[in-house]
């Protein structure tokens, strides 16, 4: 017939709330007590010096580091661009070279046509050419 709901009291969450956090409290100073009789503070002392002596090295090494990355920075910007100057220059004398040896190529073929003799025949086969090609991959 009558369907109460009873609702909570917004007081009785909060008290619950403090009493868990008051209870986890009380049992974490436990184990932090009972830890603190585990080890001595002798010991505590020397780990803690110990990690203060690795700190240091690894932010003195930390700063030689940088210090290099930002060398390695400026030496990698300066040789970037002489190795895309050079680069340049090299496409480009393979372009004067190549034109070179076609026109050398083509004055052999007409110097063939019209002098057959000038040269032997050893030198119009195979050996005429004995350039690597540096475009196939190896």
């Amino acid at each position: 017939m009558w369907n109460f709901r009873w609702k909570k009291n917004p007081l009785e969450k909060v008290h619950k709330k403090c009493l868990m956090e008051e209870t986890i409290r009380a049992a974490s100073q436990e184990v932090s007590d009972e830890f603190k009789t585990l080890v001595k503070a002798e010991d505590l002392n020397s780990l803690r010096h110990l990690q203060h002596l690795i700190l240091g090295r690894l932010q003195d090494s930390n700063a030689v580091l940088s210090h290099y990355n930002d060398f390695a920075e400026n030496c990698f910007a300066d040789v970037s661009l002489e190795f895309a100057r050079n680069t340049r220059l090299l496409k480009s004398m393979k372009a004067d070279l190549d034109y070179i040896f076609l026109k050398l190529r083509s004055i052999k073929s007409k110097i063939s046509a019209t002098y057959p003799d000038a040269f032997p025949d050893d030198s119009t086969s195979d050996a005429f050419d004995r350039r690597p090609d540096l475009e196939l991959p190896q």
